[in-house]
């Protein structure tokens, strides 16, 4: 079970690992209760709006939006058809919690979305999960017949006279498609690219029509929100960051895993948590929120903590929580090879800085790491990183240029050492060593 540890547990209290996702287990837990309680005093959809505002509830899935504030922007009014999306197309590098979710707690999810689409008025839902998880995908699939059998989803919700429809749609593995205006895209049947904004999916999404979307641990938090009430759920984080938060931690650290703390926890409590770094190494460098994210050193990192706004003055994002964890056995350069490698592959192609950019930067870096690097090549990359930043329809753009940002303003003396020795400043030896791959290798029969 990926789910390691919390602190104030919410999303992953009284989990049964993999036996305990049935809808029977989730009721025991007081599952759909908020949503039975809604629809049988027929609560004001602006009381519930009211309600998350108040829980200061932040979008999980990396802009940090708020869901309140959000959910208010829907036109309730308008006639016709109304959509609510939950994205759990988690293609983030690092990130690994949505699909935790949908495993061990898929019907908090359900729960959620059903309570957010009384709110905003939506009649029809769709979960569109990353096409790399099949498994799971069949998992909320059969929590999704639970519900319908049990009359908590489709027409005329315990007898409220609320119907919803909710659907799973399952994507093709394309990082693109976490973009919301993307994945629109995708479950509409066309190629999944991003659409210009404005018009935003709040007056022109899902087939043209208003549409919320929302992010698979946004949902998941929304029954819970409702059950202790907006200002508890704020008071277990901080002013601005409210509630609880699951990270995916990964890399150099003895348990890695999905931990759930309160925003604002220090990130040395968290790393004490996951027991550590790998082997007692020295700290090097985090990646807090995603690969999208750019990176901060040891000693920024530890005086930080994992909240929206700390992260953020640190020079940094909270992102989707995806905290890689890297020891002094890493070789910048390398990482970050690996990480550019990653945003060339997965650029749509649609706008031409990013297509052609995004090709340039991991060619640039390629060349470093390979002992070819020119002594321009730093002014180089950050020529290019600028003109990338911004200058694209999505941020894809400038998530392959942030992390390159990131690198130079840290480590630029690797960088450098690498173009003038034509080698890595961290020995091979220890990069051999830090990987742990020479003792899974000895551990095979």
């Amino acid at each position: 079970m990926a789910i390691l540890g919390a602190i104030h547990p919410i999303l992953t209290a009284n989990l049964k690992g993999d036996d305990g996702w049935h809808l029977q287990d989730y009721v025991a837990r007081g599952g759909y209760s908020a949503l039975k309680k809604i629809l049988a005093e027929k609560t004001p959809p602006d009381e519930i709006i009211a309600e998350i505002k108040a829980s200061v509830l932040r979008g999980r899935g990396g802009a940090g939006f708020p869901t309140g504030l959000k959910w208010s922007f829907m036109p309730r009014s308008l006639p016709g058809d109304k959509y609510l999306v939950c994205n759990t197309d988690e293609g983030e590098p690092g990130t690994f919690k949505d699909r935790d979710l949908i495993r061990y707690n898929p019907h908090a999810v359900i729960e959620g979305m059903a309570i957010g689409a009384y709110a905003i008025g939506a009649t029809r839902g769709y979960n569109y999960i990353h096409g790399e998880i099949w498994e799971l995908y069949q998992r909320f699939e059969a929590a999704l017949d639970e519900a319908h059998a049990a009359g908590l989803i489709g027409q005329n919700i315990q007898g409220s006279g609320f119907g919803f429809e909710l659907f799973a749609h399952h994507g093709y593995g394309a990082y693109i498609c976490g973009e919301e205006t993307a994945l629109l895209e995708s479950i509409e049947g066309k190629k999944g690219q991003p659409r210009f904004k404005p018009p935003f999916p709040a007056s022109f999404g899902l087939y043209g029509k208003p549409t919320t979307i929302n992010n698979t641990e946004t949902f998941a938090s929304i029954p819970f929100i409702l059950k202790m009430g907006g200002e508890a759920f704020l008071n277990l984080g901080k002013p601005n960051n409210g509630g609880t938060k699951l990270f995916s931690v990964s890399g150099h650290v003895e348990r890695p895993g999905n931990y759930e703390i309160p925003l604002g926890t220090p990130f040395a409590k968290l790393l004490e948590m996951c027991g550590g770094v790998r082997g007692g190494r020295k700290l090097k460098a985090v990646i807090p929120g995603g690969s999208s994210a750019p990176v901060l050193p040891a000693d920024i990192i530890m005086d930080c903590a994992m909240d929206y706004d700390a992260i953020s003055k640190a020079g940094s994002m909270l992102g989707s929580g995806a905290v890689i964890v890297m020891d002094e056995t890493t070789c910048v350069v390398k990482a970050l090879e690996r990480l550019s490698f990653f945003y060339h592959e997965e650029s749509c192609g649609q706008c031409t800085p990013c297509r052609e950019g995004t090709s340039w930067l991991y060619n640039i870096v390629r060349r470093i790491e390979n002992g070819e690097g020119r002594p321009d090549d730093i002014d180089l990359l950050g020529s290019v990183t600028s003109n990338i930043m911004g200058r694209t329809v999505c941020a894809l753009g400038d998530a392959a240029a942030m992390p390159v940002q990131g690198f130079l303003r840290h480590f630029k003396d690797e960088f450098l050492y690498h173009i003038e020795h034509k080698t890595c400043l961290v020995p091979k030896e220890a990069q051999w060593a830090g990987s742990g791959f020479h003792k899974r290798r000895e551990a095979l029969p």
